[in-house]
């Protein structure tokens, strides 16, 4: 399966932290900013992506290898992506903090919305 389609896939099934934290960013409900779901970037495919920002924003639950992250991330921040990482549990528990947080992280450049 290439990625693009690997992608359609991925969007079809999200998990339950996604498709929550999807119903916040979809349609620039986010400071006006356009993500995107289920992205490929290079060999990956990342979870959320605003272009605008080259922001991508992943969500980590039990089946995330810490090493396998960190080679993404890393491979992602060299390409000049921001990558931000939240726990699928604190989007479940807690959706605005993790909005807040987002937004702390990503700076006053992002508080034109």
């Amino acid at each position: 399966m290439d990625r693009t389609q690997r992608a359609r896939t991925l969007r079809k099934t999200s998990t339950d932290a996604e498709a929550l934290l999807w119903s916040r960013l979809r349609n620039r409900r986010f400071h006006d900013l356009k993500f995107r779901r289920q992205v490929p970037l290079g060999r990956y495919i990342v979870d959320f992506y605003c272009h605008e920002f080259r922001l991508v924003v992943e969500l980590d639950g039990g089946q995330h290898s810490e090493k396998a992250d960190r080679a993404r991330t890393l491979w992602l921040e060299s390409e000049g992506y921001r990558v931000e990482r939240f726990w699928n549990h604190e989007v479940l528990e807690n959706a605005d903090g993790v909005l807040v947080e987002l937004e702390r992280r990503i700076g006053p450049s992002s508080n034109s919305g």
